[in-house]
C-alpha cells in the first residue's frame, strides 16, 4: 500500500481533516498533500517529519513504509532491468 493512501485512511480522515485542512496543519501546499495522499507522490523525509510532529507518528516507520512500497513497485518489473553480473 502506498504510504499516502495509508496516511489518508488511517490518520487524516479519522482526525476529520480534509486535504486542505491537513495541508494547513502541516504547513505544506494543498497540492503537495493531495499528491501524497492520492498516491501520486512519494513520502519525503521532510513530510515524514511533519507527520511525526503533527500526529505523533514515527518518521522512521513512515520512511520504511515508503521504501517497502518503492521496492515492491520495482520488483514487479525487475525482469525488465538489465545488468551484467560482476564476478568476485
Amino acid at each position: 500500500m502506498h504510504p499516502g493512501a495509508w496516511l489518508r485512511s488511517e490518520i487524516v480522515e479519522p482526525h476529520g481533516l480534509s486535504v486542505t485542512n491537513a495541508a494547513a496543519k502541516l504547513h505544506v501546499t494543498r497540492q503537495a498533500m493531495s499528491n501524497l495522499l492520492g498516491g501520486r507522490a512519494g513520502l519525503s523525509a521532510e513530510m515524514a517529519i511533519r507527520f511525526e510532529k503533527a500526529f505523533g507518528l514515527s518518521a522512521d516507520t513512515l520512511m520504511r513504509m515508503q521504501a517497502a512500497y518503492d521496492l515492491a513497485q520495482v520488483r514487479m518489473r525487475e525482469g525488465a532491468i538489465a545488468v551484467e553480473r560482476v564476478a568476485a
